[in-house]
């Protein structure tokens, strides 16, 4: 005979599916309750540096490599055109003004030189005949002078016999009347005749003036002219090291043409790029130092180049002081550049958490350091060494400066 059997009940049969769902409801909350709270990681101790927040004197200042240059390169340029003859002076080797570095040879020069000294000769013999023709005319001049003094002379002793002669009754009235028109007449030629002695006297030396000056300018430009030749030979035109020679043997070389530079050795300056961050407060004759082998040498800034190019402009320092031995040109060396004068401030050293978080937030240590937790801060100035703390920290407290890359997103770093 068949038992009826009892229907179990929905929870006994569903047993299972809901022992799942309980379970999966359990997730759920805990995954909420995770969300909602901080996400947190935990991280060795020995893999980040902790440093200390503290007060201390600031100095802003940049860091960069600055390459040993010459204090002045001089473009060495010919004076005249012609073919390279001959190439005297060696690249890299030193060179005393008035060296010659080359030798250039130009036909056209010799005969335009030539015809130059012909036509000096031609004009230095024109002016001798002039002032042989002034000299005969003076002479001329000054014989009939003397001549019309005789005969002026003459006849006032002459007069003078008519007119005892006239008071005597020898000669008469209009005897006496001619002798004295004659006198007068020889008077006023004789007037007239000095008086065109001491003007052509002027105008002879006006000429004569004229005539050397003349002479002069015509022998100055054959000078000249013969001073080309000296400048065949092109010459160093200060003492330093001849560091390139741009030409060859035979090659023709205009009138101005750069041919070489030449280095000057006595002094060096460092030559440097900075970022454009900087233009506005690098200025000529801020102060600058290098340090090597443990010892500083002080530079300032000698030139700025306000042109941004990569963004970065250029700026040269010189020495102020004692150079260092080895100093080589092409050598680098790390300049410091000070901003301004040290000031107190509270500083944190450098690290990579400023490239992650740009500077916004950073981790804090609790007191006992076993927890680090974000909180927001404000970065000032900066060197290569510090950062400047403005406000969200304060003395005493300790940060984690180092390995922000491997953070992500957490909110608090666990410290074992």
């Amino acid at each position: 005979m068949d038992i009826k059997l009892e229907k179990k009940p929905w929870y006994i049969r569903y047993r299972y599916h809901l022992l799942g769902g309980i379970l999966f409801l359990v997730l759920v909350v805990y995954v909420a309750v995770l969300s909602a709270g901080p996400s947190k990681l935990r991280i060795d101790r020995d893999s980040v540096q902790i440093v200390a927040v503290r007060n201390d004197k600031f100095m802003e200042y940049v860091d960069v490599e600055g390459l040993i240059q010459p204090i002045l390169t001089i473009k060495v340029n010919t004076r005249e055109a012609g073919s390279v003859a001959r190439i005297v002076g060696e690249e890299g080797g030193m060179m005393k003004q008035g060296d010659t570095i080359l030798v250039l040879e130009n036909p056209d020069l010799l005969r335009s030189i030539e015809d130059q000294r012909d036509e000096w000769e031609k004009q230095r013999n024109s002016y001798l005949e002039q002032e042989i023709e002034m000299e005969q005319k003076s002479l001329t001049l000054q014989q009939q002078a003397l001549q019309t003094d005789y005969e002026l002379a003459r006849l006032r002793k002459s007069f003078a016999l008519d007119k005892e002669e006239f008071k005597m009754g020898i000669k008469s009235k209009a005897q006496l009347e001619v002798a004295e028109d004659e006198y007068n007449y020889k008077v006023k030629s004789a007037e007239l005749q000095r008086e065109s002695l001491r003007r052509d006297s002027a105008v002879t030396l006006i000429r004569r003036n004229m005539v050397i000056n003349d002479r002069d300018r015509e022998r100055k430009k054959y000078e000249r002219a013969v001073e080309r030749m000296d400048n065949l030979a092109v010459r160093a035109p200060i003492t330093g090291q001849l560091s390139f020679i741009g030409v060859t043997p035979g090659q023709q070389i205009a009138s101005g043409s750069s041919i070489g530079e030449i280095k000057v050795l006595d002094h060096y300056k460092i030559h440097t790029a900075l970022s454009e961050y900087y233009i506005d407060r690098i200025t000529t004759g801020l102060p600058a130092t290098i340090l090597y082998q443990g010892k500083r040498y002080p530079l300032r800034i000698a030139k700025v180049v306000p042109e941004v190019k990569d963004r970065a402009f250029s700026v040269d320092l010189v020495f102020t002081g004692e150079m260092p031995d080895n100093v080589r040109i092409g050598k680098s060396f790390r300049v410091q550049i000070e901003l301004g004068q040290p000031e107190q401030a509270m500083v944190i050293p450098r690290g990579n958490f400023y490239q992650v978080t740009g500077g916004q937030w950073i981790y804090r240590l609790n007191a006992s350091g076993t927890k680090a937790v974000r909180v927001p801060v404000s970065i000032g100035r900066q060197n290569p060494q510090q950062y400047e703390i403005t406000s969200g920290l304060q003395p005493g407290e300790r940060v984690i400066i180092t390995g922000y890359d491997g953070f992500g997103e957490a909110e608090e770093l666990v410290i074992d």
